[in-house]
């Protein structure tokens, strides 16, 4: 298991980690989520080993990931600015990190090339943008890594490339069993992959739990009675808008407990509705203070 326990970053006088705790069961399809400055990134760099956190610890299978180039080795980072020797072609980096990874295999590089479609040997630097983000995929999958952390993973591509690319993970997932936490501000993409998500907000964990179980304990009633009638007590209500006689509103209870509340008053009808990703993101920090605010011109 990738963990992080009650880690603390501070830059200067910014606390960029604040007692962050982060779980990624083995095998996991881990979606990160949260703000712009939330420390996504920030949480990246440390379980990837290239920061050193102030405080907490940071592992990897029990074993500290900082300054420890074996485990280090199990894992591939895919950045959201990749930098890449100016020289360098595909086939150039195959071979450093060939030299640098026992894992690395030559024969899946091979095998991915005819996937990517990118000569081998032309210069990285001459590649646009979503190519050099199919090379990073190319050469971080070759590694056969444990561990993929990927931010932004598919900002550049267009949308067949992203469905290849989700595909080729999703199979290492599925046959090798990798751990892969993405973060991203795609939040559509990411509920179509994730096994569990985590919602981040100023350094902290907000909430921590399979897709499953946050679609299933937030949800969307829409509700209509004859008469007005009071909100059933025992549900926790995010938001609530009412047109006319239909009431429609974002409740954080499993879907059952809000069907049975609601069902007691004889409504003249009642839909019970999943929420997305993206909608359980909003309405979780609007908690928080990120509601969507009126703008007055």
């Amino acid at each position: 298991m990738l963990q992080m326990n009650d880690v603390v970053k501070t830059f200067d006088d910014t606390r960029a980690l604040d007692g962050l705790d982060l779980h990624v069961p083995d095998g996991c399809v881990y979606g990160l989520v949260g703000p712009n400055g939330a420390g996504k990134t920030t949480a990246i760099n440390h379980l990837c080993g290239v920061l050193k956190q102030d405080s907490g610890t940071v592992t990897f299978d029990g074993q500290t990931i900082f300054d420890n180039p074996v485990v280090k080795a199990r894992i591939a980072t895919i950045p959201s600015d990749i930098y890449y020797y100016t020289q360098a072609s595909a086939r150039d980096l195959a071979k450093i990190y060939a030299g640098n990874y026992s894992t690395f295999s030559m024969e899946k590089f091979d095998k991915l090339q005819p996937v990517f479609d990118i000569d081998p040997k032309r210069l990285i630097r001459t590649l646009s943008k979503g190519m050099k983000k199919q090379v990073a995929f190319w050469i971080s999958l070759s590694m056969l890594p444990d561990v993929l952390l990927l931010d932004e993973p598919v900002d550049g591509l267009d949308p067949v490339m992203r469905r290849q690319v989700w595909g080729l993970v999703l199979a290492e997932v599925a046959e090798r069993g990798m751990t892969v936490l993405a973060s991203s501000h795609n939040l559509r993409e990411l509920e179509d992959v994730c096994d569990s998500v985590g919602i981040m907000d100023k350094g902290k964990m907000l909430i921590e739990r399979s897709l499953s179980e946050l679609q299933d304990n937030i949800v969307k009633a829409q509700v209509a009675f004859a008469e007005e009638i009071a909100i059933p007590d025992g549900l926790n209500i995010l938001h609530r808008t009412d047109i006319g006689h239909i009431s429609t509103l974002i409740v954080r209870n499993a879907q059952s407990e809000v069907q049975a509340a609601f069902a007691s008053l004889n409504p003249l009808f009642i839909d019970i509705l999943p929420l997305t990703l993206e909608e359980i993101f909003v309405y979780e920090l609007g908690g928080v203070g990120y509601e969507v605010k009126d703008i007055v011109l």
